[in-house]
């Protein structure tokens, strides 16, 4: 991909990196779970319902890694068939993610200091909504509406990506305060995590995304 801009390879590094935390630790359960060595601290709801939980890192790890890809306008360009196919990838990969994410918060037994009410319907109706932009984005682009499938897609990758903007909100708050926010303070801290994502989404649908009037 020569003619892939030196911009885009560094905005595709930042994604990557921004997600390796919650990705690649989630991979690392996965090999945990398949018999391998335990590597981050045990959970004990993976060792009793592993499937969901296999589910939901796949299915993240994809939307998020192979997400990243539809971010470099030379791909759309000059790569259509590559974007199209990550696009179908991450459709499925996204909505995987979303609904097993779903079934978790309802059906796991959380502590109260993992997961109160906040978080609780906070991830109910982000995951809804997930799957409602992916479904939306998927009939926009069939109905050659560029700019609603690329802001409904956007937004989406936003919520998608709330796992690593939790992780740096956490790692941040840990250094400042040497401790694990838990009850009322950590659902605060993962629901604006979610926030922000959101509110740079919009950002950049508006100063990117709204402008344009040609497709890609």
């Amino acid at each position: 991909m020569k003619i892939v801009s030196r911009r885009e390879w560094t905005l595709l590094a930042f994604i990557l990196v921004y997600s390796f935390v919650p990705t690649f630790g989630g991979l690392l359960r996965i090999i945990e779970l398949v018999g391998g060595p335990a590597v981050i601290p045990e959970n004990p709801r993976a060792l009793a319902d592993s499937l969901p939980i296999v589910l939901h890192i796949l299915g993240s790890f994809l939307f998020c890694i192979v997400g990243a890809l539809q971010f470099m306008p030379s791909v759309r360009q000059h790569y259509p068939a590559t974007h199209r196919a990550a696009g179908r990838m991450i459709v499925v990969a996204g909505c995987v993610s979303a609904l097993t994410g779903l079934w978790m918060t309802h059906f796991f037994a959380f502590p109260n200091e993992l997961q109160g009410l906040l978080l609780y319907w906070a991830r109910i109706t982000l995951s809804l909504w997930m799957v409602g932009l992916i479904v939306w984005a998927v009939i926009a682009i069939k109905s050659q509406n560029v700019v609603a499938h690329s802001a409904a897609m956007l937004r989406a990758y936003a919520i998608g990506q709330g796992a690593s903007t939790q992780t740096v909100l956490g790692i941040g708050w840990m250094l400042a305060f040497g401790s694990e926010p838990l009850g009322s303070l950590r659902d605060g801290m993962m629901v604006s995590a979610w926030g922000l994502n959101l509110l740079i989404a919009e950002l950049l649908i508006r100063k990117m995304v709204a402008p344009r009037t040609l497709p890609a």
